[in-house]
C-alpha cells in the first residue's frame, strides 16, 4: 500500500505530543524514511529503549507513527512514519495555539543547534543560511506565499529518503515559517 502524502496534525494534544525534543528526533529520522526499532531510537534520542517505547506508543495513539512489519528476527517490531511528511495546523483555539508554541520551540531551538554545530571548515557552509524578512502582503498574497514555500520544498524534496537518494546528496534541514505580525486591518 502506497504511504499518503501528508500526515495533518489539527489536534492541540496531538501537537503537544509532538513537542518532546526525544520524539521530534525520532519523527524527523521516521518522517525521512528510516524504519526504527525502539532501542534504535532510544540510541538516537539519547534515552532507555524502555523510556522510549514510552514515548513511541504516545505518538502511535495520535497516529503520528505506526508499526512496521515485524523484523527479521521477530524480537522487535520497527516504526515507521505514517506518510511522506507531517504538517501541524492548529491555531484557531487556545489550546492548540499553546500546543503549537511549544512544538515551535522546540523545533527553532533544534535548528538553532544545527547551526553552532557545524563545523567552521565544513565544505558546505556556503549553501548554510538564514534569512528574515518583512513583507507587506494581503491576505491572498499570504495564502500564495505560504503555498509557494510549501510547492518549492516538495519540488526539491522529490521523494528522496535517507536510504534512497543520488549519490553526492546530503541532508539539509529546512525551515520556513509565515508568521502575521502586528494588528490585522480593518475588515479583515
Amino acid at each position: 500500500m502506497a504511504k499518503k502524502k501528508q500526515l495533518v496534525i489539527t489536534d492541540p494534544r496531538a501537537i503537544r505530543a509532538l513537542a518532546h525534543p526525544a520524539r521530534q528526533v525520532v519523527i524527523d529520522e521516521l518522517f525521512n524514511g528510516k524504519v526504527l526499532t525502539a532501542t534504535e531510537c532510544a540510541e538516537l534520542a539519547g534515552l532507555t529503549p524502555s523510556a522510549m517505547s514510552y514515548h513511541l506508543r504516545a505518538l502511535e495513539k495520535w497516529g503520528i507513527i505506526e508499526r512496521a512489519d515485524e523484523s527479521a528476527d521477530g524480537r522487535e517490531r520497527p516504526w515507521k512514519a505514517p506518510a511522506a511528511s507531517l504538517v501541524i495546523s492548529s491555531q484557531s483555539s487556545s489550546a492548540g495555539r499553546l500546543a503549537s508554541q511549544a512544538m515551535l520551540r522546540t523545533t527553532m531551538e533544534a535548528v538553532a543547534d544545527q547551526f553552532v554545530e557545524m563545523d567552521a571548515d565544513d565544505p558546505w557552509d556556503d549553501v548554510s543560511s538564514m534569512s528574515r524578512s518583512r513583507l507587506w502582503l494581503t491576505h491572498a498574497e499570504a495564502e500564495q506565499f505560504n503555498q509557494e514555500l510549501l510547492g518549492l520544498v516538495d519540488r526539491f524534496k522529490k521523494n528522496r529518503t535517507v536510504s534512497s537518494h543520488p549519490a553526492g546528496a546530503r541532508e539539509i534541514t529546512s525551515l520556513v515559517a509565515v508568521v502575521p505580525t502586528g494588528d490585522p486591518p480593518e475588515g479583515s
